[in-house]
């Protein structure tokens, strides 16, 4: 072990007259270790935020969407089949898009109305994995259809039985916070309203028809679960009277990173008159800002080490005039300035590398347990941390990233070498002389 080492782990033992400065340097430790543990819970909770609100979006909406322009897009299975063989192409599904009003047993509400294809939506979303009510079974039953039925068991749903034949109604899928606020359950009735009515003598009168509750969704996103419905597309053509066209085809990707690549691909392969967003286009405010918030929270909170470091300075200080005697003694021995000055930015380094490592550890520790540790915080104070009607997510997401995590170390470590350089530099300038005129 190196004089300097010996010497400067030595000053970290602080004597009893000394007490104080052990404090300090105690306090700049601790001070340390608070900064970098609130750098990565705060930075793992914003990363996770986005990884979850990401995998919630890009859940149920596609990674490309291809739509026409004018009135919707027609021969649309002929369509989706020239996009699946464009290279980078996982799946392609129709869809149509509708607003409408919802009428249930207890309130109505307005919703979005989404036509999909039974047969490809399992392609491009994870609705089929949702759904915690039913299922997509009878969806496709069309207006007006009539099945057999047994008369010795109470059917699902009201309607004529004549003869053992039951008129039967169109299946729909609705969000967990919709059922709950309009009052239905599976297998009951609800009411679909279009505001684009038939125009009658007496003026517009708005288009109504009944639906079946067949399943009930929950996607754990307060913005989808309180206001989308989903019907098959041959139900949407024909109450929004769409004829035979769809609203887009909705396409999903092995690399969600490449989308604006393979874009350009299938406006090449599909060759019309047709146009195509992409998940960054349609969500780029949204994450635009989520990483703005994240950059300005990692500034912020660097400041908190940057405190600490100030103490690692304070400290180095008071231990330079504390040791002005062993400064002098060291250099009458032979001791060189860059001998001095490494002495004290070992002090500094162990001081910010411990804290660092502390912090670290904390850290890590907190964020893979911030789930439980929000879990028994709700459950003392009855209160809930995140709201599901005001954010998009119904619980606090943390994931940890390891770049991120090397990233504060690095520069936590850097910044307490940096608070030593210049107290060191001062107990390196010392006159031995001057060191023992009065000893």
């Amino acid at each position: 072990m190196s004089y300097q080492l010996f010497i400067g782990l030595r000053y970290l033992k602080a004597k009893r007259k000394q007490t104080f400065i052990s404090v300090i340097t105690f306090i700049s430790i601790i001070g340390i270790m608070v900064g970098v543990t609130a750098l990565i819970v705060v930075l793992s909770v914003m990363h996770g935020f986005e990884e979850t609100l990401k995998e919630k979006i890009l859940g149920l909406n596609a990674h490309v969407v291809v739509v026409g322009f004018g009135n919707g897009i027609g021969d649309y299975d002929t369509l989706a089949e020239t996009v699946r063989t464009v290279e980078g192409v996982k799946g392609a599904s129709p869809f149509t898009y509708s607003q409408a009003m919802l009428s249930g047993g207890k309130g109505s509400t307005g919703a979005v109305i989404r036509g999909l294809d039974p047969a490809t939506v399992a392609d491009v979303t994870v609705l089929p994995e949702r759904i915690i009510e039913g299922s997509m079974e009878g969806i496709e039953i069309g207006f007006g259809e009539t099945r057999k039925v047994d008369k010795t068991t109470a059917p699902k749903t009201k309607g004529d039985e004549k003869h053992g034949i039951k008129a039967t109604l169109p299946g729909i899928i609705i969000g967990s916070e919709l059922s709950k606020s309009i009052g239905v359950e599976v297998g009951e009735r609800l009411n679909v309203i279009s505001p684009m009515g038939t125009m009658t003598p007496a003026g517009p009168v708005p288009r109504m028809t009944s639906f079946t509750v067949t399943g009930i969704f929950e996607f754990g996103m307060y913005e989808y679960d309180s206001s989308m419905a989903f019907v098959s597309i041959e139900n949407a053509q024909k109450f929004f009277r769409l004829g035979d066209t769809v609203s887009g085809i909705e396409v999903k990707i092995d690399d969600i990173y490449a989308a604006e690549k393979i874009a350009d691909d299938i406006l090449l392969a599909i060759k019309g008159n047709h146009w195509t967003r992409t998940w960054m286009e349609m969500n780029r405010n949204l994450f635009s800002a989520l990483k703005l918030e994240k950059v300005a929270m990692f500034i912020i909170l660097t400041l908190i080490v940057l405190v600490a470091a100030l103490n690692i300075i304070s400290t180095l200080i008071m231990v330079v005039m504390e040791k002005n005697r062993d400064i002098a003694i060291l250099k009458s021995l032979g001791a060189t300035s860059s001998g001095i000055m490494r002495i004290f930015m070992i002090e500094g380094l162990v001081i910010g590398f411990t804290g660092t490592l502390l912090g670290t550890i904390a850290g890590i520790t907190m964020a893979m347990n911030l789930e439980g540790i929000v879990s028994i915080v709700e459950q003392t104070f009855n209160f809930k941390v995140l709201p599901p009607s005001v954010y998009y997510i119904d619980k606090l997401p943390s994931e940890v990233e390891p770049l991120t995590v090397l990233i504060i170390v690095a520069i936590s470590v850097s910044i307490s070498f940096l608070a030593t350089v210049y107290p060191s530099y001062q107990a390196s300038r010392l006159n031995p002389v001057e060191g023992l005129r009065y000893e």
